[in-house]
C-alpha cells in the first residue's frame, strides 16, 4: 500500500511516546505540527505506551510541560488494558500486584479488589519499587494456584543512562522460580487492539499503531488486523526491518515527514 493511501484511510493514530513522539523530556522536530495535521484532517489521535510504572496523569502533565495538552481519553497505557481485562474476566478475584505506587492507585481507582494474602490472580508490571519480599511473595502465590499475568512484554526500558529492567525481566525471574509464563495485554496483543476499538469505536481496518519498534508498536496493528507504521526516530532501523519477521506498512523518517504529506491532503 502507498504511504499517501495509507494515511488517508487511518482514522485513528495510537502514537507510542518515547522514541516517537518525545525522546527523553524533549518533543522530536515535527511531531506537533502532526497531531495539529490529524486534528486538521478530520482525523483523531491516541498516546499508547506500554510502560505500566506511571499513571496517565503523569503522561498528561509531561506532555503538558512541552506544551502538548490532551485529555484523559488521549492516553492509554498497558495498565489500563490490564485494568479493562481484569474488570471483565476477573471481576470477583482477587489481586497481588507487583507494580509501582502509581499503578496500584489506578487499580484501586478502578475498585480491583487487591490483596497481600493468597489472592486469585498475581499482576506484573513495571514494578520499580519491586522488593525481593514481593517477588518472593508472587512466586509463592503463583505455585500455590494463582494465576499469572502481566502488563506488557518489554524486557529492557530505555534510560538516559541506559537500559534498566522492565516488567519482561520481572516476569523471566518469576518464570525461572515457578515454571510458570504470564499472560501479557499490552502491545502487541490482541487486548491492547480491543480496548482501542472498544473506547474509541473506530473500525480496526482504520486504525494505525505509529512507533519505533517493530516487535511491539508496529506488531500490534499488522498481527492483530490493524495497520502499523514504523519511524525511525527511535529504536528499529530499516536493517532491522529487513531481517524482522514483523513487516510495516509503512516506514517514515518520524512523525514530522508524516504530517508534512497529511499537510497535502
Amino acid at each position: 500500500m502507498e504511504r499517501e493511501q495509507l494515511l488517508r484511510e487511518t482514522e485513528l493514530f495510537v502514537l507510542d511516546m518515547d522514541g516517537t513522539f518525545y525522546l527523553g523530556d524533549q518533543i522530536l522536530e515535527g511531531a506537533l505540527e502532526f497531531l495539529l495535521q490529524v486534528e486538521r484532517s478530520g482525523k483523531r489521535f491516541v498516546f499508547f505506551t506500554n510502560n505500566s510504572s506511571r499513571s496517565p496523569k503523569e503522561y498528561i502533565e509531561k506532555l503538558a510541560r512541552m506544551d502538548c495538552r490532551i485529555t484523559r481519553q488521549q492516553i492509554m497505557t498497558s495498565g489500563d488494558v490490564m485494568v479493562q481485562y481484569l474488570k471483565r474476566f476477573y471481576s470477583e478475584k482477587s489481586v497481588y500486584l507487583l507494580g509501582t505506587p502509581a499503578l496500584e492507585e489506578n487499580f484501586r481507582e478502578n475498585k480491583i479488589r487487591l490483596t497481600a494474602d493468597m489472592p486469585d490472580v498475581v499482576v506484573a508490571g513495571f514494578d520499580m519499587t519491586l522488593t525481593y519480599e514481593k517477588l518472593e511473595r508472587a512466586c509463592t502465590y503463583i505455585r500455590n494456584g494463582a494465576e499469572f499475568l502481566a502488563t506488557h512484554p518489554d524486557i529492557n526500558c530505555p534510560t538516559a543512562d541506559g537500559f534498566i529492567p522492565d516488567c519482561g525481566a520481572i516476569c523471566a525471574a518469576i518464570t525461572l522460580s515457578t515454571g510458570r509464563d504470564p499472560r501479557y495485554v499490552g502491545k502487541p496483543y490482541a487486548e491492547t487492539v480491543d480496548m482501542v476499538l472498544e473506547l474509541t469505536g473506530v473500525q480496526r481496518e482504520q486504525v494505525t499503531f505509529v512507533g519505533d519498534r517493530l516487535y511491539t508498536d508496529v506488531k500490534t496493528g499488522v498481527n492483530n488486523g490493524a495497520r502499523g507504521i514504523l519511524v525511525l526516530s527511535g529504536e528499529a532501523t530499516m536493517e532491522d526491518v529487513a531481517k524482522s519477521d514483523v513487516k510495516p506498512d509503512a516506514v517514515f523518517a518520524g512523525l514530522g515527514e508524516m504530517g508534512e504529506l497529511l499537510r497535502q491532503f
